[in-house]
């Protein structure tokens, strides 16, 4: 019923990647070190369906006959959250190949926290199909980059390189040298791949997971619509549905000889990745098991992250520090408040990891225990994310999707606006994802009408599930970190001032 362009032009690549490559487990699709795959072009969601049904995920083939459906489990963009193995929602192009760099970054801060010699509790790869229409979106350049100088080797992108969009051919409008433009950035780039030869794609897969350091960039040389005797390699296969007549040419053409939604059991056998994913888990769960023995309090703390838990004292210490904010009575910035939060909080929380879009000094988003991630270092809990706003935001959405750690992001109010869908995805997401925000007013010292924040604040509340806090003193802004934290079902914004408020006086009961 749409957009069968891109899963006929991209089928043999997730062929051979599904079949040969990706490491997961239909019957735990949750399991913490699976394989991620993102579909950033999700216009082509069809495909991810298909690959999700065939390998034995609880997605029945009636879901795939109700594909684009009101409130069918298969709708015309993956949905995070309506079918098992779709990791992330990618209806607005570009924010895919974002929060797969968030996903990479997640397991490569991960591994190093938590892996040890002989006990590699977190290795996987982070696999991205992402079209024309991503790289030409400005995120793709952000999130590129920032995945570059991070040296984020565990994620490798294909790009479709069809030469088609929904306009007709992209060389109008699009005539960028990708290829040089990724090396720029410092990835490992496989050029001229034919994706339609699986040995070629398998070849293009083994070296870029070979590759310990560079994020890798494989470039598929495809045709749109690819098996349609009248419409492959043109703008009309990329929307619109073939046509009875034209799919019947289809079947033939590529002799499939089978009713619409009949597969056959030997095809259905080929696919299936239960057993073969049950053996892997099993693998990973009892090499677990030998690290718990050896490393108990590690072992403990990465199920408790995996699973989104607090620390068992959190409550109870957390109860602690907003009475000593009470105690203390101080009248300052809520910014300055925000940061003595992260100095009460930030210790309880090895799992807070955030950064802010070049604006640590006014955002104030650093504290004592901050310690950067790095290419050659990913220990550390603080991102340094450059002036990439939109990047930034959806990066930190892969990363609260990852699991394991909990993510939060910083820039002037005012520039929300350069981030809004990627704060629109997490609502949608129902993620927990912490977007903080100073200045809150137009009172900002001599910096103008370009950064005060006037209409901002109202329209963020306007998002649905988005939870928003303007604290008006100390109290409320450690309270309002506290929920944000607490609060699994949805992001939320966190808006600070420059100026000082004034202690407000509360009862014991308030």
């Amino acid at each position: 019923s749409g957009h069968p362009g891109m899963p006929m032009g991209m089928a043999d690549i997730a062929e051979v990647l599904w079949s040969d490559y990706l490491r997961h487990n239909p019957a735990h699709p949750s399991w913490s070190d699976r394989d991620r795959f993102i579909l950033s072009n999700g216009h082509g969601s069809m495909l991810h369906y298909a690959l999700l049904h065939l390998s034995g995920y609880d997605l029945p083939i009636e879901e795939l006959k109700n594909f684009r459906q009101l409130h069918s489990r298969t709708p015309g963009h993956p949905e995070y959250g309506y079918a098992p193995g779709i990791e992330t929602t990618t209806g607005p192009l570009g924010q895919g190949i974002a929060n797969g760099v968030g996903m990479a970054l997640s397991e490569k801060v991960l591994a190093a926290q938590f892996n040890r010699p002989g006990y590699e509790v977190v290795n996987h790869f982070t696999y991205v199909f992402m079209g024309d229409g991503c790289l030409m979106e400005g995120i793709s350049h952000e999130a590129s980059s920032l995945a570059g100088t991070l040296g984020l080797g565990k994620l490798i992108a294909f790009w479709d390189d069809n030469g088609i969009s929904i306009d007709g051919e992209v060389k109008g409008w699009f005539t960028d040298d990708t290829p040089a433009r990724f090396k720029a950035y410092g990835w490992q780039v496989i050029e001229e791949v034919d994706g339609h030869d699986p040995p070629a794609v398998a070849k293009a897969i083994e070296a870029a997971r070979a590759e310990p350091i560079r994020p890798s960039l494989i470039c598929c040389r495809t045709v749109i619509g690819w098996g349609s005797p009248n419409k492959s390699g043109q703008a009309s296969s990329h929307g619109a549905p073939l046509g009875e007549e034209e799919v019947s040419l289809v079947r033939e053409n590529i002799d499939w000889p089978h009713a619409p939604f009949e597969i056959p059991e030997d095809i259905y056998a080929a696919w299936n990745a239960v057993e073969s994913g049950r053996a892997v888990e099993a693998e990973w769960c009892s090499m677990f098991d030998s690290y718990s023995e050896s490393h108990p309090d590690l072992a403990r703390s990465f199920l408790r992250r995996m699973d989104g838990e607090l620390p068992t004292d959190w409550a109870g210490k957390a109860d602690q520090f907003v009475a000593s904010v009470v105690a203390a009575g101080d009248s300052v910035a809520t910014r300055k408040a925000s940061q003595q939060v992260l100095e009460g909080l930030g210790p309880m929380l090895p799992e807070l990891i955030g950064g802010s879009a070049d604006l640590a000094g006014s955002n104030l988003t650093q504290w004592s225990g901050s310690v950067p991630v790095t290419a050659e270092d990913a220990t550390g809990n603080y991102i340094y994310f450059g002036v990439r706003e939109f990047g930034m935001s959806a990066l930190c959405n892969g990363i609260a999707l990852h699991g394991g750690l909990i993510p939060y992001s910083a820039t002037f109010l005012v520039f929300s606006e350069y981030a809004r869908n990627a704060l629109r995805m997490a609502a949608l997401m129902k993620i927990r994802s912490l977007f903080v925000y100073t200045p809150d007013s137009i009172g900002l010292g001599e910096d103008g009408p370009t950064h005060q924040a006037v209409e901002q604040t109202a329209t963020l509340r306007l998002i649905p599930n988005m939870s928003l806090w303007r604290p008006c003193d100390t109290v409320e802004t450690a309270v309002a970190w506290r929920l944000a934290i607490e609060r699994r079902e949805g992001p939320t914004c966190l808006l600070f001032s420059r100026q000082t408020l004034p202690f407000q006086t509360r009862s014991s009961d308030t």
